[in-house]
């Protein structure tokens, strides 16, 4: 593995053995957005589709795609248009790159480490962006420098300074505007709300994704976790929402509908299981709803730290993303492999509104308990004391496991 200075050029060719490389960064002590600029000969976002973010999580031609931290690149699909991939990361609020820790980015081919940029705050003052580093062409082949250059502005800036526009900025646009509506919690406690529309024009669906990436640990059978969500109903009964064997659905009882099982993430691609949540469910119910989600990893796939997958939540209503991203990397079950379920979201339907919030909340160890919700006023009280609920052919051992639990989801 080489480490690179500021700067620091390498060239790709002989270093690589295949087609697929990862960029990961790990900003400590700060939660940036990271951006993926594809730029021309002149330096210039041409297409808005080569603009890799939250938003747009993946080119058209498949050659970059967002990771947890980072991004995947198959630089070979990228058309002879794009000269340049810029990786950026940006913050918003209060926070500024000088309050950085001990950083780096890391180039990666699988769990084959290339080459380590170190960065921290100290390189930079009241930047709110950094350009991290730079993929580029020369003489008909890819070569990758470290950048680390601080950026005055956020990440609307750098899409304005690499020719793009912010959607509802003021500006001549040289590509189509670039939506850059995100909301980030990640602390228990913070509280977002997003408005329902209503009308002919209004969101159709409440589109919610867990995602994981895979842990590195070689191991292909242990990258696997479920997406599951329980319902608490106004009069206080719970639902359960689990794929295959309960999907839900979107239409009909419970106005929850989960799309399909993942079996694991890959060194190329998170994983990501989704959910469609029907946004008249308060209608529906006839009072506020409920919704707790977690994501559970069985004994059968394996000894594994939920927390090294990193698994976090995205919901999106219209153009309104909103991420919960709660660290579990530092909770005390980070390194426990017998800890079983992590909350990474809960959610509070009215008919006007949906009232977001991270967790942060784990299973205790050997505990094949669920999260169950209750009320308490209008608000929400999480604990780890609901039914084990088993798949396949583990489906028969439930009674006996529960048989000590009054609690029961209802059908």
């Amino acid at each position: 593995m080489e480490t690179l200075i500021k700067g620091q050029r390498l060239a790709l060719a002989g270093l690589v053995a295949g087609d697929v490389l990862q960029l990961k960064a790990d900003a400590a002590g700060l939660a940036p957005d990271y951006a993926c600029f594809g730029l021309d000969a002149a330096g210039k976002l041409a297409d808005e589709r080569y603009m890799t973010f939250f938003n747009q999580p993946r080119t058209p031609c498949g050659g970059v795609t967002v990771q947890t931290g980072g991004f995947s690149f198959q630089l070979g699909l990228l058309p002879t248009s794009i000269a340049r991939l810029v990786v950026t990361a940006a913050v918003d609020g209060d926070a500024v790159m000088s309050q950085l820790g001990p950083s780096s980015l890391v180039l990666a081919e699988g769990n084959r480490e290339l080459a380590r940029f170190a960065f921290a705050g100290s390189d930079f003052a009241q930047e709110k962006a950094v350009m991290l580093g730079e993929f580029y062409r020369k003489d008909g082949q890819w070569r990758f420098m470290a950048v680390g250059q601080g950026f005055n502005g956020g990440l609307d800036a750098l899409v304005a300074h690499f020719g793009g526009e912010v959607a509802g900025a003021e500006s001549e646009p040289v590509a189509k505007p670039v939506s850059l509506s995100k909301i980030s919690l990640t602390k228990p406690g913070q509280t977002h709300k997003v408005s329902l529309d209503k009308g002919a024009g209004a969101p159709k669906k409440l589109i919610v994704r867990a995602t994981w990436v895979d842990n590195g640990d070689g191991d292909d059978d242990n990258d696997d976790l479920d997406l599951r969500v329980g319902l608490l109903l106004p009069d206080g009964r719970m639902r359960f929402i689990q794929a295959p064997d309960t999907p839900g659905s979107f239409d009909a009882m419970p106005y929850v509908l989960h799309l399909g099982d993942v079996t694991g993430a890959s060194g190329k691609a998170p994983a990501t299981e989704t959910v469609e949540v029907n946004p008249a469910l308060a209608q529906f119910y006839g009072g506020t709803v409920g919704l707790v989600f977690s994501v559970y990893s069985a004994v059968a796939n394996g000894a594994v730290s939920v927390a090294s997958m990193q698994p976090k939540m995205v919901m999106e209503y219209g153009a309104q993303i909103v991420e919960c991203a709660f660290d579990f990397r530092s909770s005390p079950a980070a390194k426990d492999d017998t800890v079983y379920s992590y909350v990474i979201g809960l959610a509070r339907v009215t008919p006007d509104s949906i009232i977001l919030e991270p967790s942060g909340k784990t299973s205790e160890p050997d505990s094949e308990a669920t999260p169950w919700l209750t009320w308490q006023g209008d608000a929400l009280s999480l604990q780890f004391n609901g039914p084990a609920v088993f798949k396949g052919e583990d489906k028969d051992d439930e009674d006996d496991y529960n048989a000590g639990n009054p609690r029961r989801y209802i059908a």
